[in-house]
């Protein structure tokens, strides 16, 4: 849509034309609505509502969703109530989602009323986040780092960007203001030294005498639980071990799911490998170094890929999940019509089982029916 806004911003259809579009306005956000209402009119600053509201909820869910269990089990359970049940739990989980849902939204209008842009926003996020890039991608990796590279490599990453990042903006713009800081070369400064800060203290953190560790084998990981609800699971009547994901696995079961994690581990690794080698190298640095300008085949081939990109990420993201799990949908909504015209009673023992019921009991039905002699009238006198 960028590409759009700046192919269309010197036609009749353009919201700005014959002006080009604000500096304030690009930096709001606002490349996107002003291109879809140039294409599509009325009905594409109505589709850019719906797609911006639904960005915004869905991200925001994710936050609410990280944020509670960081602080529901990280926190609450592991320092502060390890002997939780389920209520509790989540009694703490759902508190922790409006007190954060309105810490953020008193914040985001702080920062509007402040003149911070979306722009700004974008790029300070990397100086602020980037320094747990290495630590938490080689804690899954690197069996050699300790638990104070771990912990103590962000904060340290975090304080050596915030220096660069305004010291660059001070001794370019010569005070700290939010257009100074929010200039090209601090933020680069900024968001450089995040992400590559943690290759000078991690080494020293993991080797440093009284710091180093045996390699790190991740069996711990097996010994993460999920909440006691035994007690939610009573209330309700419901039986846990049939509810799916809750039985304990035997080892054969254990076995198989090693062997696939490690099957997707694997191709995980390639294609991580490859899409960046493809990505970040192969294909833009013979571009830049060479300085080739594009003619215009090369450019409709290039925007021919983008879209052919988008279209692929769509058919992954939200057409395969749901033939992936087709059957399971079909079962559910099947259950769900039982349901609700009363022609199937609830199951109370194992709601998880509602849906993978119906159709066994179809099939007893029907074996009934076939094994059943047929009514024969009978005749005669009496």
């Amino acid at each position: 849509m960028g590409l759009s806004a700046l192919a269309l911003e010197d036609n009749p259809v353009f919201p700005t034309y014959p002006n080009r579009m604000a500096t304030a306005d690009v930096t709001a956000g606002l490349v996107l609505p002003q291109a879809a209402v140039a294409l599509l009119g009325t009905g594409g600053a109505a589709a850019t509502l719906l797609l911006i509201f639904m960005a915004v909820t869905s991200a925001m869910s994710a936050e609410l969703i990280a944020v509670s269990s960081i602080f529901t089990y990280d926190i609450y359970q592991t320092y502060i109530n390890p002997d939780a049940s389920g209520r509790r739990l989540i009694y703490m989980s759902h508190t922790s989602c409006v007190v954060y849902a309105v810490i953020m939204a008193s914040f985001s209008t702080g920062l509007y009323y402040a003149g911070i842009s979306m722009g700004y926003l974008y790029l300070m996020m990397g100086v602020i986040i980037s320094g747990a890039v290495l630590p938490a991608s080689l804690t899954l990796l690197w069996d050699r780092q300790s638990w104070a590279a771990a912990t103590f490599s962000p904060p340290l990453a975090l304080l050596c960007s915030l220096i660069a990042w305004l010291v660059t903006a001070s001794k370019e713009g010569g005070s700290l203001s939010v257009t100074n800081t929010g200039a090209n070369n601090p933020m680069l400064a900024g968001n450089v030294v995040a992400l590559l800060a943690p290759c000078i203290f991690i080494p020293i953190l993991s080797f440093a005498p009284g710091l180093r560790k045996p390699k790190y084998d991740w069996l711990s990981m097996k010994l993460i639980r999920k909440g006691d609800d035994s007690d939610m699971a009573a209330a309700a009547h419901l039986d846990l071990e049939l509810v799916p994901g809750q039985s304990a696995q035997s080892d054969h079961e254990e076995q198989m799911e090693q062997h696939q994690l490690q099957r997707a581990a694997k191709i995980a690794r390639y294609m991580t490998l490859f899409l960046t080698l493809a990505l970040l190298v192969l294909w833009p640095f013979p571009m830049y170094g060479s300085g080739y300008i594009f003619s215009k085949k090369f450019f409709t081939g290039w925007v021919s890929v983008g879209i052919l990109w988008l279209f692929c990420s769509s058919l992954c993201v939200g057409v395969y999940p749901l033939w992936e799990g087709r059957h399971t949908s079909s079962r559910t909504i099947k259950a769900i019509f039982l349901d609700v015209t009363g022609r199937r009673k609830p199951v109370m023992h194992g709601r998880a089982t509602i849906a993978e019921t119906a159709d066994v009991e179809d099939k007893i039905d029907e074996k009934k029916s076939v094994d059943m002699p047929p009514n024969i009238p009978v005749t005669g006198k009496m």
